[in-house]
């Protein structure tokens, strides 16, 4: 029975190597596969990733030299739009000053002539007025 106590410990052991050379393997086919796989993504980086990054790079300037003419743009034209609202509200203003001048003038034309009339009228009341008095009497 010795013998079989012996057998079974080298079969534990040998079991174990085995186990052992079992992960080793697939630790260095693992390895073996992921520096695969990098080099396949490194060159697939530089032969289709690269170009396109540098065409999106180009299209990014682009887009900021536009937006930046664009934000200059429209600041001219708020600039010309603010001008041209505060010239109007100016122009709006002296034309309104100037049409209550010539209508103040004119009220005041107006008030004279009815002035005259009312005095030319009051004046003819009162002449008349001793004339059918004396013929009264």
């Amino acid at each position: 029975m010795g013998n079989l106590d012996t057998t079974n410990v080298l079969l534990g052991i040998m079991a174990g190597v085995s186990v052992l050379e079992a992960l080793v393997l697939i630790g260095i086919g693992g390895l073996m596969m992921y520096r695969r796989v990098m080099q396949l993504v490194e060159d697939l980086e530089a032969r289709q990733i690269a170009p396109i990054r540098e065409k999106v790079d180009a299209i990014l300037g682009d887009v900021k030299t536009v937006t930046a003419r664009v934000s200059q743009q429209t600041e001219r034209v708020d600039h010309a739009i603010s001008g041209t609202i505060h010239r109007v509200d100016e122009t709006a203003d002296r034309v309104k000053g100037s049409v209550r001048e010539k209508v103040s003038q004119a009220v005041g034309v107006m008030r004279g002539v009815r002035a005259v009339i009312t005095s030319l009228m009051n004046s003819d009341a009162r002449n008349e007025e001793p004339a059918s008095a004396v013929g009264r009497m």
